[in-house]
């Protein structure tokens, strides 16, 4: 639906290396350090009950993603399943959320670069580096598969390498042998020291850690073989955030007490190799940073481009984010985007704290909102693509029970997150936001049925 106006310039590398790298962010290398601080090891099982989260939704999405692979991804299959509320609502709170991140890792991104550039202030680098980013996907998604493929490969060699160099270390092989072993999983108050609740707590933290895990869904249908790619992302989630997440994890409360204050402060990895005394630990992690802001970065823009001209083309957003280049790339629908994160932007530096506060935590609960249209829609599609006679390539498990499941445990979740003190601004911020675009909907929804009942009656009176 729109997907045969935009190109199919990805290679199946491109999108093989973003389905591998797609939820790899800060979150990993910096974001785990507050999660350990906070949970001690039994992080471990919060890890592991939201990477399960992940791949039970991805499983959905990739159900109804193979068997109509689109640019919209799950915001057209909520249109068509749920209703175009639906569809409306989810769209926009997840072009939003993506455009939030732009901003959020521009200034992670310059901080970084201001460290070794200090005369060059951050909001100047922040600008210039999303301008930079922008130039590049305005040209073509080949542009922005190539980056990303780039990108995400030094992420991931990052991690692997990281994986090795622990892994040694538990054999007590590294410049510093006295750390070795994973006696710390319980040495420090044991393996679940501050309880469950702190650890329900860095469930809820770890979640937001996944989020890019559908943009393959996305990505895919500019590729020239969707289903297959699809198909292949899906089927690879569990080792990928087995791999990644868990085992690097399992290493650094292994090798490092989880009371160690530099978790919280310098985060996971580099706290791992300072221990282990490697040479520039602090560069070699800023490197790293940079270059998985810079891939999230990069991955907003593609994303939220691609979501606001997918509502475009279904009537909810302005006609003009509908206009391609020559290279059939969604030239408005990525430069309003950047624009609206510019403004954001520039709210972080002059506007009150308050006001940048309040955008960050509109887009806190979204994440969870996402993944429950999905887990609604792949309930109602399933029937809907038999009634049409459509093979079901891929099917989730246990249909309907495991969909009910995380139905019911993102709705737990959720509940949790409002009466929790350091959650509870994000659920209000983004149900006033979510109130506010629900509302729109149902109004473009009455619109659109004014009009189609009006084009019948004159289609009849002719």
């Amino acid at each position: 639906m729109g997907n045969a106006a935009l190109s199919q310039g990805l290679k199946n590398r491109h999108v093989t290396m973003l389905s591998i790298a797609g939820a790899i962010g800060a979150g990993l290398f910096v974001g785990s350090g507050h999660a350990i601080a906070s949970a001690g090891p039994a992080v471990l099982i919060s890890y592991l009950i939201a990477g399960t989260l992940v791949v039970l939704v991805m499983r959905m999405l990739s159900e109804m993603a193979v068997a109509q692979p689109d640019s919209g991804s799950f915001s057209t299959y909520a249109d068509r399943a749920i209703g175009k509320w639906a569809g409306f609502t989810i769209g926009w709170l997840y072009w939003w959320f993506w455009v939030l991140v732009i901003p959020f890792e521009a200034n992670a991104a310059a901080a970084i670069i201001h460290s070794w550039m200090p005369a060059t202030p951050i909001w100047l680098l922040a600008f210039l580096i999303t301008a930079a980013l922008t130039v590049t996907n305005l040209f073509s998604v080949k542009n922005y598969g190539e980056f990303e493929f780039w990108l995400a490969t030094v992420k991931v060699a990052s991690i692997i390498v990281f994986i090795v160099v622990g892994c040694a270390a538990i054999f007590g092989i590294s410049p510093n042998p006295q750390v070795n072993g994973v006696h710390n999983l319980y040495a420090q108050g044991g393996f679940l020291p501050t309880g469950w609740g702190t650890v329900i707590a860095a469930i809820l933290t770890t979640m937001f850690s996944f989020m890019g895990s559908e943009i393959v869904t996305i990505a895919a249908s500019e590729s020239k073989d969707p289903e297959k790619q699809i198909t292949k992302a899906t089927n690879s989630v569990i080792w990928r955030i087995a791999l990644f997440y868990i085992l690097s994890i399992f290493i650094v409360v292994g090798l490092v007490p989880w009371n160690d204050p530099r978790l919280a402060s310098m985060g996971s990895y580099q706290t791992v190799l300072q221990v282990l005394n490697i040479p520039y630990a602090k560069l070699i992690v800023d490197i790293v940073v940079l270059t998985a802001v810079t891939s999230c970065l990069n991955s907003a823009l593609y994303t939220a481009s691609r979501m606001l001209f997918s509502l475009s083309i279904r009537g909810d957003a302005p006609k003009m984010a509908q206009k391609l280049s020559a290279n059939r790339t969604p030239v408005v629908a990525v430069l309003l985007s950047t624009l609206i994160a510019f403004l954001c932007t520039f709210a972080n530096y002059a506007a009150p704290a308050e006001v940048f506060s309040f955008l960050l935590d509109s887009s806190g609960a979204i994440a969870l909102l996402v993944y429950l249209v999905i887990a609604f829609s792949q309930l109602k599609m399933r029937k809907q693509l038999i009634q049409e006679g459509k093979p079901l390539k891929m099917k989730m498990w246990l249909f309907p029970y495991l969909t009910w499941a995380v139905i019911i445990f993102i709705i737990s979740a959720l509940t949790i997150m409002a009466f929790d003190p350091k959650h509870v601004h994000e659920i209000t911020s983004t149900g006033i936001l979510s109130l506010l675009v629900v509302i729109s909907g149902v109004v473009v929804t009455k619109r659109a049925k004014l009009k189609n009942n009006a084009a019948m009656e004159n289609s009849l009176a002719k």
